[in-house]
């Protein structure tokens, strides 16, 4: 009895040394909330992130001398050094810093950035995920005056654009796959499974969220075509609760004027409502004669902290642009020979009234309820609706001599066409989190949640093939005739509907080993005009972290995802083949130094799909009508980052990606080649210095952002002829280009700021195009101007 009584003491003893609690809260010279402030203990290497009201806790603190430090973005750090004796309350109010100005790939290095969670499910830092995850902050993309999705994505290894469609859309590619899914705010703004991209207004994006490879436990299943390479998340700016914002005119080359405004704050003397509201107006003319573009953007949010647990976010996003469509140039030579020509600025091949329309406008409705302060439940409905309206000229085929035959590369045919789409998607998503879970000594973080998703869209489209033959070295008429015959309406669409179950869990054993376990089942229907397919996956998650040093995580993942589009393609024997499935190992090192101001991360990557539903051809390469099972369709290759704050004054980011992408095997393609537009090569290097003394309130940077050659075409083995390809024919690589782009600013008053952009400084022409029906140029060396007022 003595003993066990003895031992109980001990225990005692030992529990209330080895488990202190500091809890309290978090909030600015106005009493408001600031929520994910970073609370930590050095010396015990433990911290905590405050909730929405500001509130945080501190668990399994060790008694004696600690020294608690709490930091947030845009707000002075602040410290207190208390003695811990028990459990202990310790609350902070934090100044503004208007003088803070960091820029890091990944936002603020104490939290992780907002929303992340849309595309993860899971309450962890891109640092601590077990997938390659990259962020360009809303700073990044302020300071580099970035306009568009491919301006902010080069600062992200191995992400590059795929094609513009005339400089319409922005279409993005990672890991070899072209069109990867775009969305907003965690839900898809385009279901078409090619990807051929959106538009969007960069004033409402608090962040851009890359998630790489495989996305079979977040995303679901793959129908789109690059989903197997990776998703881009656009998240949007949510509401403050101290007042401020920002006001802004930028003026550049090509007639650009642009007007921006952010404002925010409270809307009640409690601070538990608060407002947000993004809007820009731009229009602007382009480096090409006969192209112009203007647009109009707005986003408001409302949040309500209906109480210390639980919050509501209510958000909309509307983007309306019109802009002349650049039907761009044409290559004077056969396929295999790259004859690119370098058109004139004031040559335009398209007609006068070519227009290319788009709307797009978001919805979102996000409630978060701390259940405990281990549990936590997040509901969120997304709901999305896109129209195209796109009337415009197309470059048809050589033009040959009458006499003899043969071709004239300078004389085309002309075409005219017109299509609409309508998009309308919807997400509705709850999750169960919970964070540091105990089961004895092992913890768990983990998911558990459903997804519905309801994809529906509609297209219709016209032509006519020839309407003149014009010659690309002169001047030709830009007026369309009024008596075109145009070819019967094409029209399309599908409506489908998918459900998902998620569960996933990071298991942690101690401090230096972690494995991360999930698993993701999808139902999905899909309804078109002539028949109706199902199918489901089940979709495996599993991988290991281990941390043999502080800062250090040596990691290692395998993941798959299954690609229902043609599961319904029929055998031989009449069997459906069901779905294609793609599998993914990747492994990699992510480090952080120097309190989280530098990162340094490398991954290698492998995705083969092996479950290809392949057409089988004759010996003449004629389609039979039935498919196989087999193919290896490769990607794989090495990214590596170094991001982050090397001195007080100094930022850099740098990236390199190779990705040695192949169809190793396949019925249609010759073994070996590389898919269209993949670079084996990309690197992208910024640096930013901020002058502290003499000329403080100064900056100074500048980035280089190079994409390797990459072929035009797919090269076919004697199947596949459209889009330009010729079978047989190795196609052409356009030419690498490297873009060169320098910025300087000046900050005065804590109010006032001026910045000078100057891109494509050495006048580089790149080009980005779509098989040989859209050959685009990259803008030629321009020049911006930004005068912003925050107050």
């Amino acid at each position: 009895m003595i003993r066990k009584l003895t031992l109980f003491c001990l225990l005692c003893f030992i529990q209330n040394v080895t488990a202190q609690t500091i809890t309290g809260k978090v909030v600015d010279t106005d009493g408001a909330s600031i929520a994910g402030a970073s609370v930590f203990v050095t010396e015990l290497n433990i911290g905590a992130m405050t909730n929405d009201s500001g509130a945080f806790r501190l668990n399994n603190l060790v008694q004696g001398e600690l020294v608690v430090k709490v930091q947030a973005i845009g707000f002075k750090p602040s410290s207190k050094a208390i003695t811990l004796k028990g459990d202990t309350t310790l609350n902070f109010t934090l100044e503004m810093d208007n003088n803070l100005n960091t820029v890091e790939l990944f936002g603020n290095r104490y939290k992780h950035p907002d929303k992340i969670e849309a595309i993860t499910r899971l309450p962890l830092a891109p640092y601590e995920q077990i997938q390659s995850i990259s962020i360009v902050s809303e700073k990044l993309i302020e300071q580099q005056g970035n306009l568009t999705i491919s301006e902010a994505t080069r600062n992200v290894p191995g992400v590059y654009t795929f094609a513009t469609y005339g400089n319409k859309r922005e279409s993005m590619s990672s890991r070899g796959f072209r069109g990867i899914p775009i969305l907003k705010n965690g839900v898809r703004v385009h279901s078409d499974f090619r990807g051929t991209g959106i538009l969007t207004d960069m004033q409402g994006v608090d962040n851009i969220q890359v998630l790489k490879g495989s996305s079979a436990i977040t995303q679901g299943v793959a129908t789109d075509l690059g989903s197997p390479g990776g998703v881009v998340n656009i998240v949007t700016k949510t509401p403050k609760y101290t007042f401020g914002g920002n006001v802004s005119l930028r003026a550049g080359s090509f007639g650009q004027v642009r007007t921006a405004y952010d404002v925010y704050g409270p809307l009640t003397k409690s601070k538990n409502v608060a407002f947000r509201i993004n809007g820009a107006l731009e229009r602007a003319d382009g480096f090409r004669s006969g192209i112009s573009s203007e647009r109009f953007y707005i986003n408001p949010s409302l949040e309500w902290r209906i109480d210390d647990k639980s919050t509501l976010t209510l958000e909309m996003d509307y983007f309306d642009d019109s802009r002349t469509p650049d039907v761009g140039t044409v290559n004077l030579n056969e396929n295999n020979v790259n004859a690119i020509y370098d058109l004139p600025y004031d040559q335009f091949l398209g007609f006068k009234n070519d227009k290319s329309l788009t709307k797009n406008t978001t919805f979102s409705v996000r409630f978060n309820r701390e259940l405990n302060d281990k549990l936590t439940l997040k509901a969120a409905y997304y709901k999305s609706n896109l129209d195209l309206d796109d009337k415009g000229a197309s470059l048809g085929n050589v033009v040959n001599d009458e006499i003899t035959g043969d071709p004239i590369y300078n004389l085309r045919s002309r075409g005219y066409s017109t299509s609409t789409r309508k998009d309308d998607n919807a997400v509705l998503q709850v999750d169960i989190i919970g964070n540091e879970l105990k089961t004895g000594s092992i913890s768990h973080t983990f998911q558990v949640g459903f997804d519905y998703r309801t994809t529906k869209y509609s297209t219709y489209s016209s032509s006519v093939s020839a309407v003149d033959t014009i010659n690309v070295f002169t001047s030709n008429t830009h007026n369309l005739p009024g008596d075109l015959n145009f070819s019967s309406p094409r029209v399309g669409g599908a409506e489908s509907r998918a459900l998902g179950f998620v569960a996933q869990d990071v298991i942690t054993f101690n401090n230096w080993l972690k494995s991360f376990v999930g698993i993701r089942y999808s139902k999905t229907q899909t309804d078109a005009e002539t028949e109706t397919t199902e199918s489901d996956a089940f979709n495996p998650l599993a991988g290991v972290i281990v941390t043999p040093y502080k800062n250090i995580n040596v990691f290692a993942s395998y993941t798959n995802s299954s690609n229902p589009r043609s599961a319904t393609r029929l055998d031989e024997n009449g069997n459906e083949l069901g779905n294609e499935r793609f599998d993914q190992i990747e492994a990699g090192i992510k480090t952080n130094w120097l309190d989280n101001r530098l990162r340094f991360n490398f991954t290698f990557f492998k995705i083969n799909n092996k479950d290809i539903n392949l057409p089988v051809y004759d010996e003449n390469w004629v389609a039979t009508g039935f498919y196989q099972k087999g193919g290896n369709d490769e990607r794989k290759g090495i990214e590596v980052e170094l991001s982050g704050r090397i001195l007080d004054n100094l930022e850099v980011i740098t990236g390199y990606s190779y990705i040695d992408a192949q169809y190793k095997e396949h019925t249609s393609f010759v073994y070996g080649s590389a898919p269209l537009n993949t670079p084996r090569h990309t690197f992208n290097a910024y640096a930013n210095y901020s002058f502290k003394q003499k000329l403080e309130g100064l900056s100074l940077g500048a980035g280089v952002y190079y994409t390797g050659e990459r072929p035009i075409n797919d090269w076919s083995a004697g199947a596949v002829t459209h889009e330009g390809i010729v079978p047989n024919q190795k196609p052409f690589n356009v030419d690498a280009y490297m873009l060169t782009n320098i910025q300087a600013a000046y900050q005065f008053n804590n109010h006032w700021n001026v910045r000078v952009l100057l891109n494509n400084v050495f006048n580089e022409i790149g080009y980005n195009a779509y098989r040989t029906r859209y050959i685009n140029q990259t803008d030629p060396r321009n020049f911006a101007a930004v005068l912003s007022y925050r107050f």
